[in-house]
């Protein structure tokens, strides 16, 4: 007998929260047999990225550390994706917010003082948010996609990363290495725990995470986001501008993704290097819907995630896994996350009748607004 999707009445809300806890035990799943087919040990590749780190006390300061900027990159585009702005830009907007702290730490680095910091910050802010800007105007102005424009810019921003660790900031007594001299204590984050890798960046994003759901849940401009994002015709009757909406998520997504840069400059990498790109702009996008673009849920993703990383390289000196497996593990995570998504507004059943597994599913419908007398009021 044929499985068929029937749809519900109403989306899920157990399926919901349901669907990235079943996408990642799949991820466990299908990875455990793809490399156990590959010839290296699945079971245990399984067990030192995903279950290892979590028994390991020293593990769960890297854990923070790794997951510190992903869940703060994530926050930020999480607005963005609510008003269906798809910033894919922001390994680049993160870039170019570690090169903009940068600038002022090269400035300043004969100087001293508790405010070089808190410049270097605010810089790395404004450089993820005018690195971001680019895709929005030329959304707002031209109708050009953001996915397109913002993706091609993170290879930009790569490019200019490894002219200026080549050429202009190169550390002229780093021994001919392409980077740049190392950050002063005034230029370095400072650690909330001392004599532990737990760094400033780590309550940092825990804070945006509450301050973007109050922006979310609680004012004018998140329900124009939410808005918008749920129909822009609604948006557009109820006098609702979406190119501002536009400005706003990229703006917020850029700047969050440049205050991380700016985090892992001054933290972990204390100087800026050819390898600072990550990937965690990326990642930071499988966060974002792992996390169901809810601030608690991305904070819990983000350490989801962070685990790929940690484990990852425990993973690559015990088994000899390689490095790319970090990837291969990401991206099946979203897949499923995507594929599984399907039971929210579906549910799975055998027999007559429904949508067979087979054919299209109809999109999912979208907020219109009643017809009224009269125009709604600005907002």
């Amino acid at each position: 007998m044929a499985l068929r999707f029937v749809p519900r009445r109403e989306p899920s809300r157990v399926m919901l929260f349901a669907t990235p806890v079943l996408a990642v035990a799949l991820t466990l799943l299908v990875g455990t047999i793809v490399f156990t087919l590959l010839g290296y040990d699945g079971l245990g590749a399984a067990r030192e990225i995903f279950v290892t780190p979590l028994f390991n006390p020293y593990r769960w300061q890297d854990l923070l550390v790794k997951a510190a900027p992903l869940a703060t990159i994530a926050i930020g585009l999480s607005v963005g994706f609510r008003a269906n702005v798809w910033n894919i830009g922001a390994e680049g907007q993160y870039v170019i917010g570690g090169l903009a702290g940068t600038g002022i730490a090269l400035l300043t680095m004969d100087m001293e003082g508790h405010w070089i910091l808190p410049a270097m910050v605010v810089a790395g802010i404004l450089g993820g948010m005018a690195w971001a800007a680019i895709p929005a105007f030329l959304r707002n102005r031209l109708g050009v996609s953001e996915i397109l424009s913002s993706l091609m810019l993170n290879y930009v921003a790569i490019q200019i990363l490894y002219y200026l660790m080549r050429g202009p900031w190169k550390d002229p007594m780093g021994f001919n290495f392409p980077q740049t001299a190392m950050f002063s204590s005034s230029q370095t984050l400072p650690y909330v725990v001392p004599g532990t890798l737990i760094h400033l960046g780590i309550p940092v994003a825990l804070a945006l995470a509450l301050a973007v759901w109050f922006l979310i849940a609680r004012t004018v401009a998140g329900f124009q986001v939410r808005v918008v994002g749920l129909s822009p015709q609604a948006a557009r009757y109820g006098g609702f501008r979406e190119a501002r909406v536009v400005w706003l998520c990229m703006a917020l997504g850029g700047g969050m993704a440049g205050l991380a840069g700016i985090f892992e400059a001054s933290g972990p990498f204390g100087q800026m290097v050819p390898s600072f790109p990550v990937g965690y702009g990326f990642t930071a996008i499988i966060v974002a819907f792992l996390g169901r673009l809810h601030p608690v849920g991305i904070v819990l993703a983000a350490l989801v995630l962070a685990l790929t990383y940690v484990g990852g390289e425990s993973a690559q000196t015990t088994i000899g896994l390689p490095a790319a497996a970090i990837g291969v593990f990401q991206a099946m995570m979203l897949f499923f996350l995507l594929a599984v998504d399907i039971l929210v507004r579906y549910r799975l059943t055998s027999g007559a009748g429904g949508v067979p597994v087979a054919a299209p599913i109809a999109p999912a419908p979208t907020l219109t607004p009643e017809p009224t007398p009269g125009r709604g009021a600005a907002a």
